[in-house]
């Protein structure tokens, strides 16, 4: 029974991990601003996003759960040394997104309490930082996970309630955006990115494969938790959506600098605007901490020294983020490589996942990928590739 009980918990907080991972401070600035930008058409950009994302999680996590391999280790049986350049991929934008991530949460201090921004880099890391210091590290982050997600919930809603967002029109738009289908095709796959790209969608899974819930039997735990995550993610998404909407729809202009909090002030005042930072500091660091466990969780199969001491590296990955951050104040250059380098690693891992699906090598003799999720596969595959490469190109040719 108590088994049972640790398997339900790690299933959750697989779920947790991987939608806090997706929920961070780039996520809320973009779904701010793209509200602003589309009003209830965005409606329309969650819907397509969510369910080109949710394809390519329930691809990647199948044929890692089944395996009970991690993403770099997958990558290596399709083609030795592939998993060491996946691994350096996810390892170099994680640390780069972790920085920024560090950067969200001192935003959110100063926006809740006045903290100022130095301290608050600080601050942010040190709290990502306590939760590795326990004995029962991984457990710890399930359980602050659940609770920080469960407080940006209940904190969105409370300014949906506040702000009255025209419901009618969202929904409406949401099947029939009245901009057309094709100016929101940058914005849906931008979404798609910010979901599932990068290590986003591989902190579940290796969640998952750590509480030894792999192998065909747990095949419907997996599906559960993974389509689990992206419900968690999509409803935070909605109701920021929502909450942003009440606000646009007014007429109000957003402060591009910090769009949500914006949002919030100016739909519920000081409080609402505290609130958006107490919103921001929860999703900027459970961001961290996703970013560093999954992170080192791609280099620790490669040494046995990384694997034995697999929490004082996610520490000293958590301090040297914070640090960068503390010396640069604001890396860009930093953050536009590893913006470039995430619109890559979507179709890379995915398309890698997809092939390993057909090799009966790495998935076992008896085992059959569905033709369904294949096929959607390899369009998503496409369509990342077909954002991800020309984005990279101007982004990289833009440094120089």
């Amino acid at each position: 029974m108590s088994e049972k009980k640790k398997g339900g918990g790690a299933l959750l907080g697989a779920a947790f991990l991987m939608a806090t991972s997706a929920i961070g401070p780039g996520f809320l600035t973009q779904t701010s601003t793209f509200t602003g930008q589309y009003h209830g058409s965005f409606g329309f950009v969650i819907l397509v996003s969510v369910i080109l994302a949710a394809i390519a999680q329930i691809n990647i996590w199948r044929v890692l759960c089944i395996t009970g391999l991690r993403g770099q280790e997958v990558a290596n049986k399709v083609l030795p040394g592939l998993g060491y350049f996946v691994a350096f991929m996810v390892v170099l934008g994680g640390l780069v997104f972790n920085i920024g991530n560090v950067g969200g949460g001192a935003l959110g201090l100063n926006t809740l309490l006045g903290v100022p921004t130095t301290v608050g880099y600080v601050i942010a890391g040190a709290i990502a930082i306590a939760v590795f210091l326990f004995k029962n590290a991984k457990a710890a982050m399930d359980t602050l996970t659940k609770v920080l997600g469960a407080i940006m919930i209940a904190v969105i809603f409370i300014v949906i309630i506040v702000v009255k967002p025209p419901v009618g029109e969202a929904v409406t738009n949401t099947f029939a955006p009245s901009t057309g289908i094709q100016p929101l095709f940058p914005a849906i796959l931008t979404l798609m990115g910010g979901t599932v790209g990068g290590y986003i969608t591989f902190a579940g899974a290796h969640r998952l494969i750590d509480a030894g819930i792999t192998g065909k039997e747990n095949l419907n735990e997996v599906n559960r938790s993974s389509v689990m995550g992206m419900l968690i993610a999509t409803v935070v998404r909605i109701f920021l959506f929502l909450a942003v909407l009440g606000v646009v729809a007014k007429g109000a202009e957003l402060d591009a600098s910090n769009p949500a909090a914006s949002a919030f002030r100016q739909g519920a005042g000081e409080l609402g605007y505290r609130f958006a930072g107490l919103v921001l500091l929860c999703a900027a660091v459970t961001s961290i901490i996703g970013a560093a466990y999954t992170s080192v969780s791609f280099l620790k199969t490669f040494n046995k020294s990384i694997e034995k001491n697999e929490n004082a590296v996610i520490i000293a990955f958590i301090v040297v983020s914070t640090a960068i951050m503390v010396v640069l104040g604001n890396p860009a250059t930093l953050l536009v490589v590893a913006g470039a380098f995430n619109g890559l690693i979507l179709p890379i891992t995915l398309g890698i996942c997809l092939i390993a699906s057909q090799m009966k090598s790495i998935m076992g003799e008896d085992y059959h990928h569905p033709t369904i999720l294949l096929i959607l596969g390899i369009i998503v595959v496409i369509l990342s590739a077909y954002m991800g490469i020309p984005t990279f190109v101007t982004k990289m040719g833009g440094l120089f």
